[in-house]
């Protein structure tokens, strides 16, 4: 799977993915001050899946109507908890991200939407 980790999701994070054979790359390696917009313009034109912490992507694309290939919105949790909840994430969700699906993790819950 392709994803485009946002700078507050981390490096480590992106480390994780790579290691487990996804195709990663990190907004920082472009431009650490990247603008959200730009950020999830980017993602969509590569197909690429956002990994975030922020929550000003979710009103991009239901206010907006902003494009995007999938979102994974992670709590501000430390980063080895981030990781254990990413990797339920695509454990049980892939499907939902092929199909360009929006989640967002909070607690043990998630939320699936496609805008």
């Amino acid at each position: 799977m392709k994803f485009l980790v946002d700078v507050c999701a981390g490096h480590f994070l992106a480390e994780w993915l790579r290691s487990q054979g996804h195709d990663v790359v990190e907004v920082r390696e472009e431009d650490s001050r990247m603008e959200d917009e730009n950020i999830l313009a980017w993602a969509a034109s590569e197909g690429r899946v956002l990994v975030t912490m922020d929550k000003d992507f979710s009103q991009f694309i239901r206010l907006q109507e902003k494009e995007h290939a999938g979102i994974i919105r992670l709590e501000n949790l430390p980063v080895s908890i981030r990781i254990k909840h990413l990797a339920k994430i695509l454990k049980a969700h892939e499907k939902e991200l092929l199909q360009k699906a929006v989640i967002i993790q909070k607690g043990s819950k998630i939320r699936i939407s496609y805008r």
